[in-house]
């Protein structure tokens, strides 16, 4: 049998040095080779496996590229799947082919073999990727038709099901449930379940876009939405109006939160539920792909101890992603920080949260007053919303605070005259401001499939491009089982940094357009959002069909 070492060389996955120091260091640790070698970053653990594998001889297969065969998948329960890190991949006559992450498992092979009926041939796959391949074939929708068939062949849902003590294997409460998992599953960030005349519609946003999934039958309408407002502390009783809400589930071994919102509308209330995943509130900035350049303008501006930098953009843009981003980084034991949020999506330890309640008095206005009484250091406000929250914003920056806020504009420079408009006065606007951040968030490519091409002479006009100039590389989405045949997988953001100069503050007390602003930041070095996406397009990131559809 060759040697681990000897199959890494011959793979090309090591050089003789790296060996060498992998194999002086196991013997300090004195843990396996190819466990060390993983550990100081010189192999993969898929390299591993594939190595592992090789040395008894037996079959590697790369999960992502596999041409999965779904009737094998649908042999072998989900449950038994996860149990033991292992998914049918192809039937030959009698024999089942099972990608494994430990073939040497005799008690997964057993039972795989008693419940299919078939001799099973263990093959050998990455962990992670037999995870993610369990995660992607081994979905809910055939237990989510079984349960909307089952649903509807009652004449009335049970209203006794959706209650507090309730059996977790009710088909109300299973279909609740496999709706959030799903949705989870497909990384969404939204679900929406909307009444229609004839079924209930559901949606899932996944990367800032709409898919439809199975509608649900129009008789299990009132139990659904019922058994998600008791969840969500949310009083059953009225369905006159908009009520909100707030829900959390455990998701293999992680803890996500829902936000809940309902809406009455002509065929009933609609339900949006946003999942926040608690990861979001510890990004730092680093993370958020705001390029060199735009991240040390912007550094600037938060290492001050005082003054305004607002976030804009539209809603779902990433707004409040950047500013708690931005609080991890000026986030210190000496410093006291308070957010005043309506609601508090994310709970971040060390922070003092402010949730804003209309309905006993307490507003963004009136939060705002009484926490400046607490000796802040950094304020962050989840919106401005009038004139009279930006006002005292404005003179919280000026008495040496640092505040951060979201507005809703189209662009850096429009942050300045909305300010204004709001009826604060020009030369406060001008001194209280120090940076105005746009951004939008595009679709990544999924690097897995995206293809390279030549740009057309359209395309790039488009984005100034002159004739004689080096002719880009740009990549457009493919297409394969790991991005669902979308050709995109997560997103990334797009930005317009504009610190506020001396130039701008006069146009601010001039009360100059936005235009006029917005020529005189460029002037001074600003990236428009366009610009900052087409160097994005160009580094292979996005597309440009994507780059037009979100900055136009």
């Amino acid at each position: 049998m060759k040697q681990l070492g000897t199959i890494l060389l011959e793979d090309g996955a090591l050089t003789e040095e790296m060996l060498a120091e992998g194999i002086d260091e196991q013997q300090a640790r004195g843990q396996s080779l190819g466990r060390t070698l993983v550990e100081m970053g010189f192999i993969s653990e898929g390299q591993l496996v594939r190595a592992l594998a090789s040395q008894v001889g037996m079959e590697f297969v790369e999960l992502a590229e596999f041409p999965v065969d779904r009737a094998a998948v649908s042999l072998v329960p989900d449950t038994v799947c996860r149990r033991h890190a292992a998914l049918p991949i192809a039937i030959d006559g009698d024999f089942l082919k099972v990608a494994m992450s430990n073939p040497g498992n005799v008690v997964a092979v057993d039972d795989i073999r008693t419940m299919t009926r078939k001799s099973v041939i263990p093959v050998v796959a990455a962990h992670d990727d037999v995870m993610q391949a369990i995660d992607r074939y081994c979905r809910s929708d055939a237990e989510l038709k079984d349960l909307q068939g089952a649903l509807d062949e009652q004449e009335e849902v049970d209203l006794s099901q959706i209650g507090d003590v309730i059996e977790d294997d009710a088909p109300i409460v299973r279909f609740v449930n496999l709706l959030i998992t799903q949705a989870i599953q497909d990384r969404a960030s939204d679900i929406h379940l909307e009444p229609g005349e004839k079924d209930m519609r559901v949606r899932y946003r996944i990367d800032g876009v709409l898919h439809e999934m199975n509608a649900a039958p129009k008789s299990i309408q009132n139990g659904v939405i019922s058994r998600i407002k008791i969840m969500s502390d949310i009083d059953i009783a009225e369905r006159r109006k908009p009520q909100d809400g707030r829900l959390s589930v455990n998701h293999q071994g992680r803890k996500i939160d829902l936000r809940v919102a309902t809406l009455p509308t002509v065929w009933g209330e609609k339900v949006v539920m946003r999942i926040l995943d608690n990861s979001t509130a510890t990004m730092d900035l680093e993370d958020l792909g705001i390029r060199e350049r735009n991240l040390s303008l912007y550094e600037t501006s938060y290492v001050k101890p005082y003054g305004m930098i607002l976030v804009t953009g539209p809603t779902g843009s990433g707004k409040s992603t950047t500013l708690y981003a931005t609080l991890n980084q000026v986030s210190r034991p000496e410093i006291n920080v308070i957010t005043v949020e309506d609601p508090v999506e994310y709970r971040i330890p060390g922070i003092n949260q402010v949730q804003v309640n209309v309905k006993a008095g307490l507003t963004f206005a009136g939060a705002l007053r009484s926490i400046l009484r607490s000796d802040p250091d950094v304020v962050l406000l989840g919106e401005i919303r009038d004139g009279e929250t930006a006002q005292i914003a404005i003179e919280a920056a000026l008495t040496g605070h640092l505040v951060l806020s979201t507005l809703h504009t189209n662009d850096a420079p429009s942050a300045i005259t909305r300010l204004i408009e709001m009826g604060i006065e020009p030369f406060l606007v001008g001194s209280a401001v120090d940076c105005v951040i746009a951004q939008r968030l595009a679709r990544r490519l999924c690097s897995h499939c995206k293809e390279a091409y030549t740009p057309t002479g359209y395309e790039l006009e488009r984005f100034g491009w002159v004739d004689g100039q080096h002719l880009p590389e740009l990549f457009r989405p493919a297409g394969c089982s790991r991005c669902s045949q979308t050709g995109y997988r997560g997103r990334l953001a797009l930005h317009e940094i504009m610190p506020v100069n001396e130039d701008l503050e006069r146009l601010a007390v001039a009360r100059a357009s936005s235009a006029e602003i917005g020529r005189t930041a460029r002037d001074a070095g600003m990236e428009t959002l366009i610009e900052d996406g087409w160097a994005k397009v160009c580094d292979g990131l996005t597309s440009v069909e994507e780059l037009l559809r979100v900055v136009k």
